[in-house]
């Protein structure tokens, strides 16, 4: 039986638009979402205290972790916290720990349709195997294939001390952001706003935080 080309405009149409929707939702800007775990016994009594920010073992004189130091200031103010000034002493001792190794994980798209001999025409109505025609096969949708992907787990970790209790640990929270970018300095703000967002928390809470991401 034959088939008249109209038949198959509409479904082509519906196709190619489908395309088109696709890829416009993925040029959209898709919102951050960081998991911040973490762990307090805060005191009352820190309202107005005041806070440095205390370099680690290979962060002094270097750079990346003065820029990064300087965005977790930014964040600091619901602490209710005030940085010391140079050379003065510090009722807190802040500590900046973080980093961005690289993992693979397995994700899930649209295979090659064309590789096994099934391809679109847009004349004839949708993918058909074993050739071109009016009367070619079936309509078929895009097969899927399981792929390995690197991705990147961007962490922020803050502890914060107690030099009035003997240098207590009285906060600490992690903020990790998985994103298939080698892009740390680009997340670094968004993960200190993720772990003072809030604060101090409940102890042992986590939560899932999400930004709109700034263009």
């Amino acid at each position: 039986m034959g088939y008249s080309v109209y038949q198959f405009v509409p479904r082509a149409l519906r196709y190619i638009a489908l395309l088109v929707g696709v890829a416009t939702f993925a040029g959209c800007a898709s919102p951050i979402s960081t998991r911040v775990t973490t762990y307090q016994q805060w005191p009352h009594d820190a309202i107005g205290a005041t806070y440095r920010v205390v370099p680690m073992a290979g962060q002094t004189n270097n750079l990346e972790f003065q820029t990064f130091a300087d965005m977790v200031r930014g964040a600091i103010g619901p602490t209710g916290l005030i940085q010391a000034a140079p050379g003065q002493s510090a009722r807190f001792d802040v500590t900046v720990g973080y980093g961005n190794p690289v993992d693979q994980r397995w994700v899930q798209r649209y295979g090659d349709s064309f590789a096994d001999g099934w391809g679109f025409n847009p004349f004839f109505g949708g993918f058909y195997g074993g050739g071109w025609g009016w009367n070619s096969g079936i309509y078929m949708a895009p097969s899927t294939v399981t792929v390995p992907v690197e991705v990147y787990k961007n962490t922020l970790t803050i502890i914060i001390k107690d030099n009035s209790r003997s240098g207590a640990e009285v906060y600490r929270a992690s903020a990790v952001n998985v994103s298939d970018v080698d892009n740390l300095t680009g997340m670094m703000p968004y993960l200190a706003q993720a772990i003072f967002d809030g604060f101090p928390g409940n102890n042992g809470q986590v939560r899932e935080v999400h930004f709109d991401r700034q263009r």
